[in-house]
């Protein structure tokens, strides 16, 4: 069997690692309307009768909050309605027909809650910002065709998000009405894509890859949309640049297959590395994925992240981590993504600048970003959005979110460690509270059990309960300090054994792992705005006056960091200025602060 190549696509495709040929994106514009006391349902605004209360135009993914959007409208509006007819067009590009007569509506990702309807029949509803979900809606199309409503069938969509429920998982997004310190404009609603795919009655669902790196095998877990017939198999074949590299084929049993595919180049000892995935060498391959009539092609890469004796492990090998924030906002479309294209600027941005990492702060990315890392070399650190309160209500929505998420991108070859907590948001007396302490650690074996190949760190920053890696944030100014409190292990001792730079223990349950590496995961932050760029309360944790003196302070902080023996990474804050937040290395529109040939060599350790 031949397939093209899922990654040799432009980014599109809004779920790189299944991918189907026909599909029909449903973004666009589409009709919108504020519901600001919350009468909508109680009117029956998803009937094709109350059309004429959707007064505006949105256009989709871009939340409303955004100029993107057409709207642009940055106040508190809880609850959104939307609504788009599809034709026989959107129905014919799916793909629909004998071998694949079943209809899935998709949804990237809505802020916060959502409920949908079909031809004014009711086909689902999901809680959670930022993971994806999708109904089923052949049924639903059917029955509204037999409507014969001659403008096309209607999908509304009820998007609800209070800005005042500190209980949401919300990251970055301000519960004041203008954003204040650190945290930024809200987004509401439909924010990733939203797509139309046909498919069998028995179809792949999801895909998780494990590379065994030792055995020379590559283990794959599949999910149904129901269990197979008897007598079903399913066929996978790996293949890398058009090589054929291994296939099997397994009977399909229940809506769980599991099967493991032989490498046999791999078994030569002496050239298995020439297949592994690193961000020097981003080495994919290419999966066909048959069961029945349904094909789907993914891909993975072989690649494996460990921490032992104090160093972080990729492929076995000791790897310093040179890691950027990136908070993942554009002034033009906030959360959403500007485009495909956007997000492939800025993975290659981080690159450019010299790094070979970045950690997604407070946002459950776009896949599509995921996709760029793992084709350009990018190693990611997958962080959970934080709720701003300990509660019940708070444990669940992030529990059921993150594990959502970790089966998500559990694939993604770029992402090398979880964090389900930063800074102790939501657990704010985790030192005190033993409840925050067992929750902290319970997300921590909770994320081991789904994933047990990725480093996890409980609490990024500080008072960590049980963290593979030991990671510090330490937002001082001087180079010299930092030289100096990082500069030796007895140095690092006194810093874990006390109080952290930030006042807070480091350690607040048990003792300090003598495998785990140390990483200064949040520093730098030096603020700098030039005429062009000058923002209303512009803020950073330090200032520079001039472009000169903006790279000499980076310059120094990141010496401090390349000179100490023990660091075994680093991640600056941050890569774009946002908003008022305007200590990126790059202004919000990505333009360097500095010559990017002088910050790539301050980065990789090489400035004089």
């Amino acid at each position: 069997m031949t397939f093209p190549a899922a990654r040799t696509l432009d980014g599109t495709y809004p779920r790189p690692q299944l991918v189907r040929e026909h599909w029909s994106d449903l973004g666009g514009v589409w009709a919108f309307a504020y519901d600001d006391a919350d009468e909508g349902l109680a009117q029956s605004w998803q009937t094709a009768g109350a059309a004429g209360r959707f007064d505006r135009e949105i256009v989709v993914p871009f939340p409303p909050e955004s100029p993107s959007s057409g709207i642009g409208d940055t106040g508190f509006h809880p609850v959104v309605w939307y609504r788009r007819t599809i034709g026989a067009g959107d129905l014919e590009a799916t793909g629909v027909r004998d071998e694949a007569p079943r209809v899935i509506l998709h949804f990237g990702a809505v802020d916060y809650r959502a409920m949908v309807w079909v031809g004014g029949r009711f086909a689902g509803e999901h809680e959670g910002g930022g993971s994806p979900f999708s109904f089923d809606v052949t049924e639903l199309l059917a029955a509204a065709q037999d409507d014969g409503d001659p403008s096309g069938i209607p999908i509304v969509v009820r998007a609800e998000d209070d800005p005042a429920d500190l209980s949401q998982p919300r990251g970055k997004q301000d519960w004041h009405h203008e954003p204040h310190s650190i945290w930024y404009h809200r987004t509401t609603g439909i924010w990733q894509p939203v797509w139309l795919e046909a498919v069998p009655e028995v179809a792949i669902e999801r895909i998780h890859w494990t590379p065994d790196l030792v055995g020379g095998t590559v283990a794959a877990r599949i999910r149904l949309s129901r269990p197979a017939r008897d007598g079903a198999e399913l066929a996978i074949a790996l293949s890398y640049d058009g090589r054929p590299l291994g296939t099997v084929t397994v009977p399909a049993t229940g809506r769980a297959v599991e099967a493991t595919v032989p490498l046999p180049q791999q078994r030569n000892g002496q050239g298995y590395e020439e297949l592994l995935w690193s961000p020097e060498h981003p080495r994919l391959l290419d999966a066909a994925v048959t069961l029945g009539a349904d094909t789907v092609h993914s891909y993975l890469g072989l690649r494996s992240a460990a921490v032992a004796r104090g160093r972080f492990l990729l492929n076995d090998r000791p790897y310093y981590v040179r890691s950027v924030l990136n908070q993942g906002y554009w002034p033009e479309s906030h959360l959403a993504a500007p485009s495909a294209e956007g997000l492939r600027a800025e993975a290659q941005l981080i690159k450019d600048l010299g790094f070979n990492a970045a950690r997604l702060h407070q946002k459950y990315e776009d896949p599509r970003f995921l996709f760029f890392a793992d084709t350009l070399g990018l190693l990611i650190w997958g962080e959970s959005p934080a709720a701003y309160e300990f509660t019940p209500t708070a444990v669940n929505r992030t529990v059921r979110e993150w594990t959502d998420i970790v089966d998500r991108d559990f694939s993604h070859p770029s992402i090398v460690t979880w964090v389900p907590l930063n800074e102790s948001w939501g657990v704010q007396h985790i030192a005190h509270d033993p409840r925050m302490q067992e929750y902290a650690a319970s997300l921590v074996s909770l994320t081991r059990a789904l994933d047990p190949s990725r480093p996890v760190i409980s609490n990024d920053g500080w008072e960590h309960v049980d963290s593979d890696i030991l990671s510090i944030h330490d937002y001082e100014a001087s180079g010299e300090v930092v030289a100096a409190r990082y500069g030796s292990a007895e140095a690092i001792d006194a810093l874990v054994d006390g109080v952290g730079p930030a006042g807070r223990r480091m350690l607040v349950r048990g003792a300090r792992d003598p495998e785990a590496p140390v990483m200064l995961t949040e520093f730098g932050g030096v603020s700098f705005v030039d005429r062009a760029h000058e923002v209303d309360g512009a803020w950073g944790y330090s200032a520079a006056s001039s472009s000169e003196d903006f790279a000499e302070r980076v310059g120094a902080l990141l010496a401090a960091t390349h000179a100490s023996p023990v660091l075994a990474g680093f991640c600056y804050t941050q890569l774009a200025d946002t908003g008022q937040e305007t200590n990126g290395l790059v202004t919000d529109d990505r333009r360097p602060k500095a010559p990017i040939e002088r910050i790539r060599a301050m980065v990789l350790g090489h400035a004089s």
